[in-house]
């Protein structure tokens, strides 16, 4: 319980990965705020079930209205936030190809939610967690990152950003004793891309998991930990960095 007593919004958690996150949040004592497009709701109430206070959002993280509406509902039910994990992305849905074959409304969309989307998110919730005197933000970026791994130029390069805005928050809001940091999972076998096997698993599971010092499938639990980790006081003086969580794979 070494969350208890303190707040965190999870983007995404609806469902898969973000779901996961919020889960094990919550298992360390933390009230939970689920914001997502679909499933909000649902997933708030199954997280109920832990017997922390939860709340469903329907939040479009490209939305400013959408994102400031999360904050300040959060602060209303809430009184605080602590803790905001930005997990909202496009990854599995996007085909895999050549980048000359990358449409640039598919690009400007991507570009929308995994990067503006990480932004907007941030903006909205420091000035809370300077109000409080403190605060953790962590930002989900992908180990793609480090093995400049082709055929996903737009998600590649949006997830750069991510690493790259998070060392870059992380010196504005270092003072006010917030933290920013980034986990890079590698790929996960979350419900998203077993729904896209085709896309994402059926010609790189193998490779990938030979790619690991750690040769096997890589699941949302294997990332909670690290998350569980940056959010609490054990990471009071961690700020900047991406933590690699994949295996194995990416050395950086």
């Amino acid at each position: 319980m070494k969350l208890k007593g303190r707040t965190a919004i999870v983007t995404g958690a609806g469902s898969g990965i973000g779901h996961a996150f919020a889960a094990r949040l919550a298992q360390d004592g933390a009230d939970i705020v689920v914001a997502d497009l679909r499933n909000a709701a649902e997933a708030a109430a199954e997280l109920a079930k832990t017997g922390r206070r939860t709340l469903g959002l329907q939040v479009d993280v490209t939305s400013e209205a959408d994102v400031a509406r999360m904050s300040e509902e959060t602060v209303k039910v809430f009184g605080r936030i602590d803790i905001l994990i930005n997990n909202a992305a496009f990854f599995s849905t996007l085909p895999v190809g050549p980048f000359e074959n990358i449409p640039a409304q598919d690009w400007r969309r991507v570009m929308e939610v995994n990067t503006l989307g990480v932004f907007l998110c941030c903006r909205a919730v420091v000035p809370q967690m300077r109000k409080q005197g403190g605060g953790r933000i962590i930002n989900i970026a992908s180990g793609t990152v480090f093995k400049g791994t082709p055929f996903m130029l737009h998600y590649v390069s949006s997830k750069g950003a991510v690493v790259a805005l998070t060392r870059a928050l992380a010196r504005e809001v270092g003072k006010d004793k917030i933290t920013v940091n980034t986990l890079a999972p590698g790929l996960t076998l979350s419900e998203g891309v077993l729904a896209h096997h085709e896309q994402h698993l059926d010609s790189t599971r193998e490779p990938i998991k030979k790619s690991r010092c750690i040769q096997r499938d890589e699941l949302p639990e294997d990332l909670v930990g690290a998350a569980s980790f940056l959010a609490s006081d054990d990471a009071a003086f961690i700020t900047g960095q991406a933590i690699v969580v994949d295996g194995g794979s990416a050395m950086h």
